[in-house]
């Protein structure tokens, strides 16, 4: 048995000392300070298979790979850190410091990096005894969920805090700047109508996530359905990827979302080249937005126009300078020389340092020297600070720890958040302290962007909509739609149905595919015999009717007080008149039932109707526009009610004109009262000639009791009469035109049927 795992399972044999057992052979930077904060970044993207035997001592996987992008990340951390300790408003008497490892886009070569950023520096232990180190006070986490989402819940057993970047709230140990963008592409979905799609994930929990909040949030916020949900392979599975995109192609979503990351984007974008796969709208996920291999002429005729949430963008002054400056770290004796600065430096001057690989100067390679020239490489891409989206993540995840830390050492002595109303102290500070203040964290950065967490510890979610304007006001014309109509494409599982048919689910299927089928003899008779045309003017009049009792409040002006009065007087008018109309209908219909007589309807047509009210509202526009332009109303200042006040009130201009405009809305009102009246007892079925008798009564004994009420009321107090009027009399004719109709469709429906309507008589 090897001395490693003797020890492990019989400890009592050894005598016991604070010491490292050993060391992870870990890529990283390291910058010394009062207070580490800790980083784990995607800098090698591939890693060997380790050995997991249990012979001898698992060996650690080799990385390789070298991703600019991830190593741009690390150095945008170590740039923030520098520009705040430079930073005199800033932590002024505080030094931060940083370690900084490579995770190698590897779930095991992440744990050991998290498991030696919270367990302390190597060989500085607080206490002997228990072998407490010094660890990071908080974690700026890395770009792939999948792996951050599993580091997390172990760096949450130790309550140490951790900023993500791009994924979503695991626990209260966990924050996250940003979210998964589901809520934004669903309501891209709604915008344009498409309730219908499908749905490609990775085989991760990046792409388990986003499935479950779409199936938890598409149809509540969009009304939609998707067609499909398939997990793309992990390789490069030509089999598993031709049977998805047959499943793309027989389906009638025009619709496809892909939350994957770049990997297995591309191995599905390979494929849909090959089966010529045309004619879809894509969205895409933050992963793969702007990924560059997908932006060629190969893949544009296909992926063209398609619409992509990406990582906010902002700008970081200084860092392209701060870039410039890295030089390669020599190689220490007690050190692998496996360092990220100088895997950076081979990469871009393609060069090896010594000792080099077998075989590598044979074949042309060169040496490198540390005194290359940097300013020779400016083209490269690592360089181009220009689109900044990753990086700004994490240079606002720096500024949240640090404005953490700023706020907890701001705290007042005898008035703090924990135990004993006491404060946390620099020395000793526990990182669960921190995670107090940083939930609290608000502040805003030099690019006017606001950090701050809910009560979730989520951040405040922001995306750029790529080929979209900001906050989803969407401007379609700056769209490029890869269609030969250059429109949206049109993507539902069932077109709604028309007029007289209704919708059937179909069995088996999502909410949003059905048939429609003709709907039954009898769903709606009152709604089809109360003359729908006349009823929905009716139901807008009342809604000016309504609206125009605001016109009262407030202080008098010129425009308000020539409009109060005048848009009471025709809204009135527009509903009494179809009220009139309603009624003289009810005549027609019983007069053209007597044999002979159906010749009398042609003058009571839906023209005929229209026309009437038309006339009648327009002799009332004409009543009120000479009345404003003879004696228009306006502002007064009246000192006649009290001797000590002055009332500051609307002057009508002519007692004649408002008189005749209330003289035509009670001539209107009378008139459709007597002919109701008269025609109450009718015996027609669809007769209405009692709910308007009855609304009549209410409408005119409003306004008989207004007249008496106005005249003695002073100032405001007049405004106050009036507006109750204009309420009353159209909240009764509201409810008396309507209410029982509204009563038998929605608490009776077995009364509005056509053998019921038919069956009674009056």
């Amino acid at each position: 048995m090897p001395d490693w795992l003797r020890f492990c399972i019989f400890p009592s044999l050894y005598s016991f000392t604070c010491q490292l057992q050993g060391q992870f052979n870990l890529n990283g930077i390291h910058q010394t300070g009062d207070v580490i904060l800790g980083g784990l970044f995607s800098v090698n993207v591939f890693s060997t298979v380790p050995d997991l035997s249990f012979t001898s001592e698992p060996q650690e996987s080799v990385c390789y790979g070298f991703h600019p992008s991830g190593f741009r990340q690390a150095q945008t951390m170590a740039f923030a850190i520098d520009e705040i300790n430079r930073n005199p408003n800033l932590l002024s008497n505080v030094t931060l410091g940083y370690s900084l490892y490579d995770n190698c886009n590897e779930l095991a070569k992440g744990f050991r990096a998290a498991m030696s950023l919270i367990s302390g520096q190597a060989g500085e232990m607080i206490s002997e005894k228990t072998c407490v180190g010094l660890p990071v006070l908080g974690i700026v986490g890395d770009s792939f969920s999948t792996s951050s989402i599993a580091i997390s819940t172990v760096v949450g057993l130790y309550r140490v805090p951790l900023v993500k970047l791009f994924a979503n709230k695991i626990n209260s140990f966990h924050h996250f700047l940003g979210q998964f963008p589901v809520r934004a592409m669903i309501q891209i979905l709604k915008h344009f109508g498409w309730t219908w799609a499908g749905l490609l994930i990775s085989n991760d929990d990046y792409g388990v996530h986003a499935a479950r909040a779409f199936l938890s949030d598409l149809g509540p916020i969009a009304g939609g359905c998707l067609a499909y949900i398939e997990v793309l392979p992990l390789g490069n599975n030509r089999a598993e990827l031709n049977r998805i995109v047959n499943v793309i192609r027989k389906s009638t979503a025009s619709v496809v979302i892909v939350f994957a990351v770049k990997g297995h984007t591309l191995n599905l974008m390979a494929e849909v080249v090959r089966q010529n796969l045309t004619g879809l709208q894509w969205m895409a996920s933050e992963a793969w937005t702007s990924v560059a291999e997908l932006q060629t002429s190969d893949f544009m005729p296909y992926l063209g126009g398609t619409l992509g949430i990406a990582i906010p963008r902002g700008e970081i002054s200084g860092l392209r300078n701060f870039l410039l400056k890295i030089r390669p770290v020599p190689k220490q004796n007690n050190t692998s020389g496996y360092n990220m600065v100088n895997q950076f430096w081979e990469h871009i001057f393609k060069c090896r340092f010594a000792p080099p690989p077998e075989g590598w100067l044979e074949t042309g390679g060169q040496l490198c020297t540390g005194q290359e020239v940097i300013e020779t490489v400016l083209e490269e891409e690592f360089f181009d600070v220009s689109d900044l989206r990753p990086e700004y993540n994490v240079y606002k995840a720096v500024y949240a720890l640090a404005h953490a830390l700023d706020d907890m050492l701001q705290c007042e002595p005898g008035r703090g958040p924990f135990s004993g109303d006491t404060c946390a102290q620099l020395q000793g500070l526990e990182p669960w302290q921190l995670m107090f203040y940083l939930e609290k964290v608000n502040f805003t950065t030099s690019f006017s962007d606001q950090v701050s967490f809910d009560e979730n510890g989520d951040a405040l979610p922001i995306y750029d909509i790529m080929w979209v304007d900001e906050e989803l006001m969407i401007d379609e014309n700056k769209i490029f739609w890869n269609f030969v109509f250059k429109q949206p494409p049109r993507s539902v599982c069932s077109e709604s149905c028309p007029p007289g048919t209704r919708m059937a689910h179909k069995k088996g299927e999502p909410e949003c595919c059905f048939d429609c089928v003709p709907c039954s003899e009898g769903n709606t008779p009152i709604v089809r015999a109360n003359n729908s045309e006349l009823s929905y003017l009716l139901l807008m009049s009342l809604k000016l009717c309504f609206l125009c009792s605001l016109l009262f409040i407030g202080r008098p002006q010129p425009l308000t007080c020539q409009l109060r009065h005048a848009a009471f007087g025709i809204s009135f008018v527009l509903c009494v008149s179809c009220i009139l109309v309603k009624t003289m209908v009810v005549l027609a219909v019983f007069k053209a039932s007597k044999p002979g007589a159906e010749a009398s309807l042609k003058w009571f047509g839906a023209v005929q109707q229209r026309g009437t009210v038309l006339v009648l509202t327009c002799f009332q526009a004409v009543i009120c526009t000479v009345w404003l332009v003879l004696a228009s109303p306006a502002p007064h200042k009246n000192t006649q009610y009290y001797s000590d006040k002055i009332v500051y009130e609307c002057a009508i201009g002519s007692t004649v004109g408002f008189g005749i405009l209330l003289g035509y809305i009670s001539l209107l009102a009378v008139l459709s009262f007597v002919l109701a009246f008269l025609a109450r007892n009718l015996p027609d079925s669809f007769n209405e000639a009692k709910l308007i008798t009855f609304s009549m009564l209410i409408f005119c004994a409003v306004w008989v009791a207004f007249v008496p009420a106005y005249i003695s009321s002073p100032g405001k107090y007049a405004d106050a009469v009036e507006v109750f009027a204009i309420l009353a009399s159209s909240f009764g004719l509201l409810v008396a035109l309507f209410g029982p109709k509204c009563y038998i469709i929605l608490l009776k429906p077995e009364r509005n049927t056509k053998k019921a309507i038919m069956g009674y008589r009056c």
